[in-house]
């Protein structure tokens, strides 16, 4: 009998734009999937808060310091043999590019684009399945406010609508991995069991290379 996603999968990537849920599904998936854990830090970063009040004058050095610090975390992934559990990410190294198309100049992103060419070709391995997580502007904004991060207080509305949008162009054309498409308009995974189980579920019966789950399909 041939293995579904979850029980073959040894790379799943939770991804979406800020406020979506995907570290959070990333810890309840790991948790139910006894999996390891690959999370992004963006606390670690030391120019994010400074890029959040001024983002032109610090975009280049907050995208630089993020392509570093994936590269650093992913560089065992190009070694299979060294991870033998099944691993949950809640980033794409190639959202690296989204981001920075969004935030630097043209000539930033010229400059940007050889560095991560050349540091990139032997960074990691590519996932077995991408669960790339959907919501509308006004409830991605309302999830940033909620949590009340400090450093995210200086995000604009308008920044996280953009982001979304690049997100939808970006995954329509990924074709690297399978990808459940997942509008979480209306789904809590962390704090409704019957949610996750659903997903779960919907995993589990996937046949093709992109699938999508609606609440109620």
């Amino acid at each position: 009998m041939k293995k579904n996603f979850l029980e073959s999968a040894r790379l799943i990537v939770i991804e979406g734009p800020i406020g979506v849920g995907k570290t959070s599904l990333a810890r309840r998936l790991a948790g139910h999937l006894d999996a390891d854990l690959l999370l992004e830090q963006p606390e670690a970063n030391p120019f994010l808060a400074r890029f959040y009040q001024n983002p032109k004058r610090y975009a280049l050095q907050t995208q630089l310091c993020f392509l570093f610090q994936r590269l650093d975390q992913m560089r065992g992934l190009a070694q299979p043999e060294l991870f033998s559990r099944t691993l949950i990410g809640d980033y794409l190294l190639e959202k690296e590019l989204l981001f920075a198309r969004l935030t630097l100049e043209d000539d930033e992103y010229s400059l940007y684009r050889q560095i991560y060419d050349q540091a990139s070709r032997q960074a990691g391995c590519a996932p077995d399945l991408v669960i790339y997580l959907q919501a509308s502007p006004d409830t991605l904004i309302s999830r940033v406010r909620k949590r009340g991060i400090e450093m995210e207080r200086k995000i604009s509305d308008d920044y996280l609508t953009l982001l979304g949008e690049r997100y939808t162009r970006f995954f329509h054309d990924y074709a690297v991995a399978p990808v459940m498409v997942v509008n979480s308009e209306h789904l809590n995974f962390v704090d409704d069991p019957d949610d996750f189980q659903l997903l779960i579920q919907r995993i589990e019966t996937m046949r093709g290379p992109r699938e999508y789950f609606n609440r109620g399909n």
